[in-house]
């Protein structure tokens, strides 16, 4: 085990445009894993706009991976149909973290870095990692993989340890 970097907050905010999985809708959840930690939010019924607002919390350790987010369609008799996955690196939340220490950045709102989209990464659009008040704050839209429409909106808190400045 690595070095704690601090606690990682994922807010699961919504789903635009998911994939339909049943009759006519699906009732899509999403798990989010960080190495060996797994949560996953709430179902939201027959819906392809769900809004989640759901906060699920990590601990980041070094090295920095990926967070990996699967969406799923909830079905009572049959095994739940996958919707759709995606993927985003923290390290740029991580480094942006670091910056924020050097800078001595506690208060206001400061934009920090920006991450833009690539073929490497799942970014629907530019994503601003922001210092909001001493909390390192990224905002995400994320396509997901392997189905043939849907975006996922996170929004990233790192929490880490304020370190003594000598």
């Amino acid at each position: 085990m690595g070095e704690q970097l601090g606690q990682l907050k994922v807010i699961v905010e919504q789903g635009k445009r998911l994939v339909i999985r049943d009759f006519k809708t699906s009732d899509p959840y999403v798990v989010v894993k960080l190495g060996n930690q797994t949560a996953k939010t709430k179902v939201i019924n027959s819906c392809l706009n769900p809004v989640w607002n759901e906060e699920l919390n990590f601990t980041l350790t070094e090295p920095v991976g990926v967070l990996n987010l699967e969406v799923f369609d909830k079905d009572l008799l049959k095994a739940d149909d996958k919707m759709g996955n995606a993927e985003i690196d923290l390290r740029p939340i991580v480094s942006a973290t670091r910056l924020r220490d050097i800078l001595r950045v506690s208060s206001g709102e400061t934009t920090l870095r920006k991450v833009a989209p690539d073929s490497e990464n799942c970014l629907v659009r530019e994503s601003s990692i922001n210092c909001v008040n001493g909390v390192v704050t990224q905002n995400v839209w994320l396509r997901l993989r392997g189905v043939e429409s849907g975006e996922l909106e996170l929004t990233l808190k790192l929490i880490t340890p304020v370190t003594p400045s000598k």
